[in-house]
């Protein structure tokens, strides 16, 4: 969500901040701040700005900024409108400044006794409650280490801060409990930052911060301390730097970059892990292999479109491994008490490995007695890979649409990958895996050939214009393709949308139906599909618009109040990975021409850090 950068530096680090704000603009955010310290001016300058960071920019203006110690945001509202005034970074006085990723829960309490104590607050915001308890404790202690130490023990929450103080301006106090940080490793610089592709264009090294880290970064070194306040040293985690992925290239948005990116995407995630007839050996440790064989049952846990993810999956698992499997919201899953049975692998799916609800998730799992723990992840390094046992990267590259695509695609077929992991721990390889892993190969192909379909489906989206509502409508593993191309459209183009089973029709949703309602359906050629068009029928007949995205070999045609799209035939196993495409498109062409913001719907974020 909120995005932090930081820098510690031997020359003016403003255009570091900025270029990193901009490399954050995908998470979602509706203003944003710097701050530095100027030399040998003991005083800190701060530029805020409602908006996108060009308005920050325009800010700035001509103002020459030269500190070399600063730190900079982009925020999310929680807490507080959207305002300048709740703009980050906050102040205390004129001397401290602070950047906040995360909620505090008691902010109100802590704001009362800060309020007795003499403390003005000028926002709505929990985080400038942060500013003036790290101040007061300065006051005690003089030292700002010791004040983020000794303040952090009072705030319950999520948190990831980045702290400057005017009279010690060689120094960088950032801290993390909850909300994701990393640090960033350079020659006579370092920095911090919410999400290491703000950090690509000055390093391609970096610290992980684990739960209670605070640690201080000065130009030639970092100290990071545990949360007993014993120094520890973090693994440095070295990455190819190769941000290209993060530009948009010829495309006029990063979404439709990223749905076209798709097939090379897919091609990413099967690399070397699937060969002529099965599956590669070495796609995890070998001591997956004892557990993987022990495994009776399958719990997923995801939010958003990797829940959607998950609800195809749990059909594969209990098709091809006849294992039992559930799948459960995330943040529902956290507060509910838990029967755990006897060894259940438990699978968590993000494409940042930050989501909030799925890594609490993770950890609560952890201490129930599953036996074992995966992460289905598209960013190496993330909490979520770090905290789980076994990792499967989908390798699609940055991600920068909130609106989710080539990650949901490749999230798919990791969960295929694992599965036939499972199989093969299992002796079920046989001439089935052989034909899963021939479907496989050509799966590429096959996107490439659905992505033709883009300028029909241009021309479709002009019948959505004056549309308000949506019925998506699925079976099988289309149901949840269906709940999927919802909440697309309703993401980016703000049109009411919902999903349903068609065979749920005549149990609610026909009394939705007339002419003004469109009906959207996914109709792969399988042994639903007479079932399917039964369902349609029952649209038709009373008026409803039906929108077919159809198998050519299905023997749909188009007609009056019936418009079929035919998509290249797939085999039944592959076909939500593929039917998902056309929906993607549809939701882009429909947002064009709302003229809503593509990238960045209002109110949504990227990454989900906070609960």
């Amino acid at each position: 969500m909120c995005g932090i950068v930081g820098a510690v530096a031997k020359r003016p680090v403003s255009p570091i901040l900025l270029e990193g704000l901009r490399r954050l603009e995908y998470r979602g955010y509706d203003s944003a701040g710097l701050a530095t310290i100027e030399i040998n001016a003991q005083k800190i300058s701060r530029f805020r700005a409602l908006g996108k960071v060009v308005e920050l920019e325009n800010a700035i203006g001509n103002t020459e900024i030269d500190g070399h110690i600063g730190i900079a945001h982009t925020r999310w509202a929680t807490h507080g409108v959207p305002s300048e005034d709740n703009a980050h970074p906050h102040m205390s006085g004129e001397f401290l400044s602070i950047v906040h990723n995360g909620i505090i829960e008691n902010y109100e309490s802590l704001r009362e006794e800060l309020s007795k104590a003499g403390y003005i607050f000028t926002s709505e915001t929990d985080t400038e409650v942060i500013a003036h308890l790290i101040a007061q404790e300065f006051d005690k202690h003089k030292d700002l280490l010791l004040a983020v130490q000794h303040a952090v023990q009072k705030l319950k929450g999520a948190y990831a801060l980045g702290v400057i103080h005017a009279s010690q301006p060689q120094r960088l106090i950032t801290a993390r409990e909850g909300s994701p940080l990393v640090i960033g490793l350079g020659l006579g610089e370092n920095f911090i930052a919410s999400d290491q592709l703000a950090l690509f264009p000055v390093t391609n090294r970096f610290q992980f911060l684990e739960e209670g880290d605070i640690a201080v970064l000065e130009q030639d070194s970092i100290q990071i301390f545990d949360q007993t306040n014993t120094i520890v040293e973090r693994e440095i985690h070295e990455f190819d730097g190769s941000h290209e992925g993060a530009e948009k290239g010829e495309y006029r948005h990063f979404m439709l970059k990223e749905i076209y990116e798709q097939s090379i995407a897919i091609q990413a995630t099967l690399e070397g892990r699937i060969g002529a007839t099965q599956i590669a050996s070495d796609i995890f440790p070998e001591t997956s292999e004892a557990i993987f064989s022990k495994v009776k049952n399958v719990q997923i846990v995801a939010c958003g479109t990797s829940y959607h993810a998950g609800c195809v999956a749990r059909y594969w698992f209990e098709e091809l491994t006849d294992l039992p499997c559930h799948i459960e919201v995330a943040s529902e899953f956290r507060y509910r008490k838990k029967n755990v049975q006897p060894d259940t692998l438990f699978v968590t799916v993000s494409q940042s490995g930050e989501t909030a609800d799925t890594l609490a998730a993770l950890r609560s799992a952890k201490k129930l007695g599953y036996l074992s723990t995966v992460a289905i992840c598209n960013v190496p390094g993330s909490s979520l890979v770090r905290e789980s046992d076994f990792c499967l990267m989908t390798h699609a590259g940055p991600e920068i649409g909130v609106a989710s695509t080539k990650a949901f695609t490749t999230q798919l077929c990791a969960f295929l990958l694992l599965v036939l992991c499972l199989r093969k721990e299992k002796g079920q390889q046989g001439d089935e895996g052989a034909n899963i892993i021939a479907e496989l190969r050509r799966l590429p192909s096959v996107i490439e050939q659905t992505l033709q379909m883009d300028s029909e489906i241009e021309a479709l989206a002009e019948r959505f214009r004056d549309k308000h509502h949506a019925l998506f409508l699925g079976r099988g593993t289309q149901y949840p393709i269906a709940l999927e191309g919802a909440l697309k459209l309703k993401e980016i183009s703000y049109i009411h949308a919902e999903a349903y089973p068609a065979g749920e029709l005549k149990h609610g949703p026909l009394a939705l139906v007339d002419k003004e309602m469109p009906i959207i359906a996914v109709a792969p050629n399988n042994d639903l599909h007479e079932k399917l068009k039964s369902n349609l029928e029952e649209v038709k007949a009373r008026g409803g618009e039906l929108y077919l995205f159809a198998d050519k070999e299905s023997g749909l045609q188009a007609g009056e109040g019936q418009v079929v799209l035919e998509v290249p035939h797939v085999s039944d196993l592959l076909a939500p990975i593929v039917y998902t495409i056309p929906l993607q498109l549809l939701s882009y062409h429909v947002a064009l021409i709302k003229g809503t913001d593509v990238d960045q719907p209002r109110n949504l974020a990227k990454s989900v850090t906070v609960e």
